[in-house]
């Protein structure tokens, strides 16, 4: 099976797919990386993504965030338990909604870059 080139390992990651194939599951519980691609074979157990979603994510969400509540308190001049009591269950959210697209991003990334992660229990 050939590896998939441009856009596609990309997709594959956002689609939770295996980037190599882009037709074998990527995560087996929300953020848990399969062991193996069942439909290529490709080895995904030392892919690690480290910290980078989080910090996308929360970058993202907060821009989104506040940018909707600084609009919302201009325009409508709302109490702050109100602006509290919408935004901080939207950007919970959002962070729940965009993490695992996220990671396997990232993951997908890695892999078309070859880049491999040094743990401390390899020699």
């Amino acid at each position: 099976m050939t590896q998939a080139r441009g856009a596609g390992p990309l997709l594959a990651g956002l689609a939770g797919r295996c980037p190599h194939c882009g037709k074998g599951r990527l995560f087996s519980g929300f953020l848990s990386l399969v062991v193996a691609c069942e439909v290529c074979g490709f080895d995904l157990a030392k892919a690690d993504s480290g910290d980078g979603p989080a910090v996308y994510v929360i970058i993202i969400v907060g821009f989104l965030t506040v940018f909707g509540t600084l609009f919302t308190m201009i325009a409508v001049n709302p109490p702050v338990w109100v602006l509290l009591t919408v935004s901080l269950p939207v950007a919970a959210l959002l962070c729940f909604l965009l993490l695992r697209p996220m990671k396997g991003v990232m993951i997908a990334a890695q892999i078309m870059n070859k880049a491999s992660q040094h743990r401390s229990d390899e020699p």
